[in-house]
């Protein structure tokens, strides 16, 4: 039943062919942060072949890139840039959209976000997964760092593969915590067994677009026990890992009173902290603290509308980045954020900072770097995604800001009009692994119709199910 569930899903996969976009203005976000205002992208396969003006001309040059390719995507008037990457996104919660509003952090999780977790089913958590990869694909997201649940992690990457989008994953793991429902809580064996399982199973699947993560929930929800043998396992695989840290207040006062030591120490105690790990949120760090991710290579994923909407507190960004940390930029769960908009991140990202920091704390170019490499970095995957780059895979976003609310462009930092002016809606096509997944209005893999009312449906049964009704 489930295998024809998703089928009825999907549209079919299109084959990956030699393309050029032709005449875009090109944001490269490379080192030198070059753009060209007229430029083509020659793609071969799935990676980008050439960057270059399109008035290149001669041996190699427009004329003969045009003769090589099977399809040419005129985009004068548009902007391509690099997908944006979420940093940190729960696709398993994309279902809970709208029923937890106004709520802090571990009300939030006891209440609401546990026990509808508790109460999915495999059909549900693809469909979950489904419902947010359409919502990302069309607002310009190419790759996701994810954290899924912890039952039925295996249908959340059966919706990744099938729906073409780059992704760093890993089932959540708790044993421990108060207010966690029984279907959420396991063994620490059985925790780590079944995480092992998975990793075998989907660590480089569908052409090695899906990578995993070793995804500790946080340190309330997770015994010392687990938390080292994770550190243990991550470094013999060199795997990443991927958790929760200082979010909340509450959450740091517990953690210290639990473990005798501020979050992102006590990371550090038990093998946590590395250049393969990724911290949501790390709101609440204190100067020793920020030293600590700092000398060991720890990235920062950064969620500026979850911190804001749960009452959380504003993250320090601007001192991170200061002392050297990386930090990408993530929506969190819709569950806490209801919508998963890179274009309201970036903003946000900017502007929260200006108050405390000043006007320049945040520029936009800055900003656009954290949702592009900086969460490419935070994937290990900075070589190859991130950028417009000979060599790097095509993973490419055209958007079409000739529209009143991003004119007049002539003379303007393209940074300045994709952070503060752009929109989701300005997306046009989306484009990973050199294969076009939205383009103009639709979504080339999902049938997303389908989604839209298998997902009324599931929702409606986990409700039931948790006993959460809206």
């Amino acid at each position: 039943m489930w295998e024809s569930h998703c089928c009825r899903m999907l549209k079919g996969v299109f084959n990956v062919s030699n393309i050029l976009i032709h005449n875009a203005q090109v944001v490269t976000v490379n080192a030198s942060r070059q753009v060209l205002d007229a430029g083509d992208i020659l793609i071969d396969g799935n990676a980008i072949a050439a960057v270059r003006p399109s008035d290149a001309g001669g041996d190699g040059g427009a004329d003969a890139a045009y003769s090589q390719v099977d399809q040419v995507i005129d985009a004068t008037g548009l902007v391509a840039v690099p997908g944006f990457v979420q940093s940190h996104v729960h696709l398993c919660q994309v279902l809970f959209r709208g029923r937890s509003d106004d709520m802090e952090l571990l009300d939030w999780l006891r209440r609401r976000t546990w026990p509808l977790e508790a109460a999915h089913d495999r059909d549900s958590v693809y469909c979950s997964a489904m419902l947010g990869i359409c919502e990302m694909l069309r607002a310009g997201v190419t790759s996701i760092i994810d954290m899924q649940t912890v039952r039925y992690a295996s249908a959340g990457f059966r919706a990744i593969a099938d729906a073409g989008i780059r992704a760093v994953t890993g089932k959540v793991m708790m044993d421990l915590g108060d207010g966690v429902p029984p279907e959420l809580m396991e063994s620490t064996e059985r925790s780590i067994r079944s995480s092992l399982r998975l990793a075998d199973m989907w660590d480089g699947a569908a052409g090695g677009r899906i990578r995993y993560a070793f995804t500790p929930r946080f340190a309330v929800s997770c015994s010392d026990a687990l938390l080292r043998k994770v550190g243990e396992i991550a470094r013999e695989r060199g795997a990443m890992i991927h958790t929760h840290c200082a979010e909340n207040r509450d959450e740091v006062k517990i953690v210290i009173a639990e473990r005798g030591a501020r979050n992102a120490v006590y990371l550090e105690e038990v093998g946590l902290l590395g250049p393969t790990t990724v911290l949501a949120h790390c709101v609440h760090l204190d100067k020793a603290e920020m030293g600590l991710l700092a000398s060991t290579g720890t990235h920062v994923a950064h969620c500026p509308s979850a911190n804001l909407k749960l009452a959380s507190g504003v993250a320090d960004v601007p001192r991170m980045i200061s002392r050297g940390i990386n930090v990408g930029l993530g929506s969190d769960g819709a569950g806490c954020n209801n919508n998963l908009d890179p274009f309201v991140e970036m903003r946000l990202a900017a502007l929260i900072q200006k108050p405390k920091h000043g006007p320049t704390s945040m520029p936009a170019a800055t900003v656009l770097e954290m949702a592009t490499m900086g969460g490419a970095r935070a994937m290990g995957q900075d070589h190859l995604i991130g950028s417009i780059e000979e060599g790097k895979f095509a993973d490419i976003v055209l958007l079409d800001l000739n529209k009143p609310h991003a004119s007049p462009g002539r003379g303007v930092d393209p940074a300045s009009r994709i952070v503060y002016s752009a929109k989701s809606s300005d997306v046009v096509m989306t484009m990973v692994n050199g294969e076009v997944l939205y383009d103009r209005g639709r979504v080339t893999r999902i049938d997303e119709q389908q989604v839209l009312t298998e997902g009324d449906k599931a929702i409606q049964r986990i409700a039931r199910r948790a006993g959460v009704m809206a």
